[in-house]
């Protein structure tokens, strides 16, 4: 079992096609005694994901010092994607390998299945809203619960619908349709396609105000790039050595999520974008100072 200590170094991301240059720095973040980790969501100093060991899947806490495990009681995997003050959301797999949601607020574990469904799988929080999606006979659907009401949610025209991400009235995810896979921003009414420039495959997975976060493939042999988009600007993430990058989660300045090295092994990382950022347009050869909010 391998173990590597979470460390520290600066990298430049260099976005090509999408647009400029950003420094920033990059932690890895490897769950002691794990042999893969990823970090899927992120609020303030506190970060939660899940971790495989000998024994499973796991969840965790963490909270810049102190990694702490949870697991549902009574799973046979547990895996944690949204946080929120006190309350942890994610999924876990029972004892006959069905999928479902689960929401924790530090002391009671409440069960969530949307209604008529095979599976559940929630990813994020925002207060008492709950997103995530479920399967049903007739495919794969997204949800917003308010812990009262399940609601479902379908692009216009999708195959399938998958929701990840939740901030204020703003959700994300992605759809498929004869086209291929696209994110998407849902603002309650509106729905936008967001696709990457020069993109094959784009999924939304985090949010926080304007800016969205995910990955998207593009040419063959180029790998898996994470992204920031913040409106305007897509600017890729990609984690210095690293063969796949995936964002899941933003706060502020700080984005979360996993990636491969070149031995395929998983890791977790907290990448921190510098304040003020530098954008270097590569496009028009200018260079643009942007504040982050």
């Amino acid at each position: 079992m391998k173990f590597r200590k979470t460390f520290l170094f600066s990298a430049v991301i260099v976005l090509f096609e999408m647009g400029y240059v950003k420094a920033g720095t990059w932690t890895i973040l490897d769950m002691p005694g794990a042999r893969e980790t990823e970090a899927r969501s992120i609020d303030g100093s506190n970060i939660v994901g899940s971790y495989g060991d000998d024994s499973g899947w796991h969840s965790f806490f963490y909270n810049g010092s102190t990694w702490t495990t949870l697991d549902m009681p009574g799973a046979s995997k547990t895996w944690a994607s949204g946080i929120d003050g006190s309350n942890i959301v994610g999924g876990y797999g029972d004892a006959s390998g069905n999928d479902h949601g689960f929401l924790y607020d530090g002391s009671t574990w409440t069960a969530l299945d949307a209604p008529g469904a095979s599976k559940t799988f929630v990813y994020d929080i925002d207060g008492s809203n709950i997103v995530g999606s479920y399967n049903d006979a007739s495919g794969t659907h997204g949800f917003l619960y308010d812990g009262s009401t399940w609601t479902t949610l379908d692009t216009p025209g999708a195959s399938g619908t998958q929701v990840f991400g939740i901030d204020a009235s703003n959700i994300v995810g992605w759809y498929n349709d004869a086209s291929g896979t696209h994110g998407f921003l849902y603002d309650g009414s509106t729905w936008t396609t967001l696709d990457a420039p020069g993109a094959t495959w784009t999924g939304a997975f985090g949010i926080d105000g304007s800016n969205v976060v995910g990955h998207y493939i593009d040419l063959p042999g180029n790998g898996q790039p994470g992204f920031l988009y913040d409106g305007s600007n897509w600017t890729t993430l990609d984690m210095p050595g690293a063969v796949i990058t995936d964002a899941f989660d933003i706060d502020g300045s700080n984005i979360v999520g996993r990636y491969w090295d070149e031995s395929f092994y998983e890791h977790g990382f907290l990448y921190t974008i510098p304040e003020p950022a530098s954008l270097l347009l590569l496009a028009f050869g200018a260079i643009v100072v942007r504040r982050k909010r």
